[in-house]
């Protein structure tokens, strides 16, 4: 068998007889087994010690006694890991395959020691009493060993589908505060068939307390979601229809998709799209090309992609990649069957989502022309505790004479009116939309900045759909009633012409709004104000990876912005200076210095690859490549939601307001976090084959660079 087969091949039973899966029992008879029981170490009549370093060795180990003991002996600091952290011997003696147990050799060291304790977990889940482990599991270069559970475990795990097999567990909501809990599924009118599913499954099922609502026809308000606070639920996905193996009656399953991880398990907008580029880098399209249907459900039947599938996000969208997400798909699928269909529906849906959301009211704003991130609502956020903003509604709870309690309920619900925290949350829910929760770039003035990342996504909407209309459907494309936004008549034509108007319109109120020519980069501009911000941000990189940069605006970034950005681990997502001091009254924020992220890190190498800045792309992408490898290496094989980019020891451990998702697992992580997964499969796709060599033997970017330069300084003599 494979040595780096996944976990479900090389420790789940085998359906086929002739293969072996790596279990003591599909080694040895019962006979042999009994020379030595779980709990105690094999006799050893002679001490002998396997010192001599074989290429093939494997060892003989029984799991649960084995596990015990290493977690007593080497996890000091009893979090279920093994990391640098700990204070252990760092040594721990294994059985032999080849002397049925009886001769031992040491396995050595943080990494190998901790890959143990991973296939031990592994193992145990698999409910393995005796297992042959191949060394090569626990001695795996990092990088190939990452690579591999990525591809091979951890897409799989964050995979989630919404229908009958899952809706008891998917449908409870841990944000559900409420006194009565339950799944709860919202449908909209348009998909009476879901509705008709879950009906029929809530009948069926009376256990599981399945509360099933239609959404309302008319517009959904803010009102109206406020009102649902007291009972939230999941929003319907897309389904497909099969054919059901138990009963051969045609039936209704999700379609899958995957999630960040974490705490966060429903269908999310834009990190879907970042997952997407890992997808298909590991030959998983067929996932990505389901997201990108889930999104065409969503735009179809509630006008928008959402934060994610709850209810309390009816009214707030996110950063809008479905073209982009769309045209990558198309390119590996283009000679299937459908393919072409796939495109057009794909496309229809992101120019119905165009006029719906960013060019229209509230986000659009008039006299630029640019677009903001500007979600209805009313009340506080309901998806966060309101105690979360204890500090902002406490004084106004004091102010009129109520308990916080009594004031949040009596402001929520209109009956007492406070401007100020109108303003306040309209603010927040913005932040939110942008994906950028929180940074202080954003905070109290979000709804109001024309910001040069969505208006980068829409250039880039604007162009995709322009050539893909001209390319792909002869310049003609009719757009079906449940595609026409509002104004529009089912079977109008979109042309090309249109839309190469728009994006040129669209780069010119960049160039005009949003360019700095003084500082070499872009920044937001506050529309209230009529004045450009000067919060220096990674996203000023967003418009090279939209095309929207002219080759002299790309050159100005690489020169001016890309060293205020350019630390241990890539790129930060704000300088220090705009961040300004931090304290206990002006706490760090998730988005500013010194946090990085898998997103700013993707979308700038791409825009480096696009304007010949190969150098500049791939030094980036080592920089975040190693970060990411040392941590899994040194910390328990872990990867986690974001990184402190400036601490080469443990940029896991980060001290933001809302922690780090992904590093809180029991002997090993199974997940991951979706976009640093999707990161690190694309970032290997950009390095070059030297630069690879030196990230699995853990070489940092500094002493890699003075080596290569050593090399080019004697290929010159």
């Amino acid at each position: 068998m494979d040595p780096y087969s996944a976990s479900k091949i090389y420790y789940g039973p085998s359906k086929d007889a002739n293969v072996k899966t790596r279990a003591y029992s599909a080694v040895f008879g019962p006979e042999r087994r009994a020379s030595f029981s779980e709990d105690t170490h094999p006799p050893t009549r002679r001490t002998s010690h396997d010192e001599i370093i074989r290429a093939s060795r494997k060892f003989l180990i029984p799991v649960e006694s084995t596990l015990r003991n290493l977690l007593a002996r080497e996890d000091t600091d009893n979090n279920m890991q093994i990391t640098i952290d700990d204070a252990g011997p760092k040594v721990l003696s294994l059985g032999t395959l080849a002397s049925n147990g009886i001769n031992r050799a040491d396995v050595r060291g943080t990494y190998m020691l901790s890959n143990l304790l991973q296939e031990l977990t592994l193992a145990q889940g698999y409910d393995r009493k005796y297992i042959v482990l191949d060394e090569a599991r626990l001695n795996e270069n990092p990088v190939n060993r990452l690579s591999r559970i990525i591809k091979n475990e951890f897409w799989d795990n964050l995979t989630r589908r919404i229908d009958g097999s899952v809706i008891e567990k998917v449908g409870l909501d841990p944000k559900d505060w409420t006194d009565d809990p339950r799944p709860r599924i919202y449908v909209p009118r348009s998909a009476p068939e879901q509705y008709v599913y879950y009906s029929k499954l809530a009948q069926e099922r009376p256990q599981i307390r399945l509360d099933v609502q239609w959404l309302p026809e008319d517009r959904i308000t803010g009102e109206y979601v406020r009102d649902l606070n007291d009972k939230p639920g999941l929003l319907a996905v897309a389904m497909e229809e099969y054919i059901d193996p138990l009963s051969g009656r045609v039936d209704l399953r999700g379609l899958p998709f995957v999630v960040p991880g974490g705490r966060f398990n429903e269908f999310y907008g834009w990190d879907s799209y970042m997952e997407s580029i890992g997808l298909i880098v590991n030959d998983r399209v067929d996932l990505a090309k389901s997201m990108v249907l889930n999104f065409c459900f969503c735009i179809q039947h509630y006008g928008k992609i959402f934060n994610a599938n709850r209810s309390y996000y009816l009214g707030r969208s996110q950063p809008p990649f479905l073209t982009d997400m769309a045209l990558r798909v198309y390119e590996k699928i283009r000679g299937e069957p459908g393919a072409l269909d796939f495109l057009r529906r794909a496309m229809n849906a992101a120019i119905k989502e165009y006029y719906n959301v960013w060019m229209a009211h509230p986000r659009l704003d008039l006299l630029t022309g640019l677009s903001r991130y500007r979600p209805e609502g009313v009340g506080v956020p309901p998806e966060t505790e309101s105690s979360h903003f204890i500090h902002v509604l406490q004084p106004y709870a004091d102010k009129h004479g109520l308990s916080f309690q009594e004031f949040v309920r009596a402001y929520n619900d209109g009956l007492v009116k406070e401007p100020e925290l109108d303003e306040y949350f309209l603010h927040d829910r913005a932040v939110r939309e942008s994906g950028h929760d929180t940074s202080y770039r954003l905070e109290k003035v979000a709804a109001n900045l024309a910001t040069i990342d969505l208006n980068s996504l829409l250039y880039k909407y604007e162009v995709d759909i322009g050539r893909t209309i001209n390319v792909f459907f002869d310049n003609n494309l009719a757009i079906p009633a449940e595609f026409c936004a509002p104004g529009y008549s089912p079977g109008y034509v979109e042309t090309s012409a249109t839309w190469d108007r728009r994006s040129k319109k669209r780069r010119q109120a960049i160039d005009k709004y949003l360019w700095n020519e003084k500082k070499g980069m872009y920044f937001d501009y506050d529309t209230v104000k009529q004045e450009q911000t000067d919060y220096e941000s990674a996203t000023t990189f967003w418009a090279m990876w939209a095309g929207a940069a002219t080759p002299r605006q790309a050159a100005a970034l690489v020169i001016h912005a890309l060293p205020k950005f350019e630390v241990f681990g890539g790129l930060v997502s704000g300088t220090e200076e705009s961040r300004g001091a931090t304290s206990l009254s002006r706490p760090n924020r998730q988005w500013d210095y010194p946090y990085g992220w898998a997103p700013q890190q993707i979308l700038a190498w791409t825009g480096f690859l696009r304007y010949g800045y190969t150098e500049e792309a791939e030094r980036l992408a080592y920089k975040w490549l190693f970060m990411v490898t040392k941590a899994f290496f040194d910390f328990n094989g872990v990867v986690v939601e974001k990184y402190d980019v400036t601490r080469p020891i443990d940029p896991h451990k980060v001290d933001a307001e809302y922690g780090n998702q992904g590093s809180d697992f029991k002997g090993v992580a199974r997940e991951g976090f979706g976009w640093v997964n999707a990161s690190y499969a694309y970032g290997l796709t950009i390095i070059n084959v030297h630069m690879k060599r030196a990230l699995g033997t853990m070489t940092p970017w500094a002493t890699f660079h003075q080596a290569m330069e050593r090399s080019r300084q004697a290929a010159l003599v």
